[in-house]
């Protein structure tokens, strides 16, 4: 996948994870590499960003099998920033799929 779509699209989709309920980092990388390539390193910087921003809180679990677990959690702003950026990706997509659609090209 070209990394400037993935980059684009990362911030979305770490959001959209954290819908389903708190992830700690690790977890979140696992998640999202399923679908596509990531660095952990990235997905880290993409986290501090929205915690800074107050979009995530974040919290420290004691783990059994190794050190605490810092554990990630949408806040109220951050539900509202992700409903921006769900519409902002609905309406780039559609106007892709108008763009790259429109009138059936023809290379004839």
């Amino acid at each position: 996948m070209n990394p400037q779509l993935k980059k684009g699209v990362l911030e979305l989709c770490v959001l959209s994870q954290l819908t389903d309920g708190d992830k700690y980092g690790y977890e979140l990388t696992e998640l999202i590499s399923r679908e596509m390539s990531l660095a952990a390193g990235t997905l880290y910087m993409i986290l501090k960003r929205l915690k800074e921003e107050q979009y995530v809180e974040t919290y420290l679990v004691e783990s059994d099998s190794g050190p605490a677990r810092k554990y990630y959690h949408l806040t109220e702003k951050g539900y509202g920033y992700l409903s921006e950026k769900q519409k902002e990706w609905q309406t780039f997509t559609e106007m892709v799929e108008r763009l790259t659609h429109k009138g059936g090209y023809s290379h004839d």
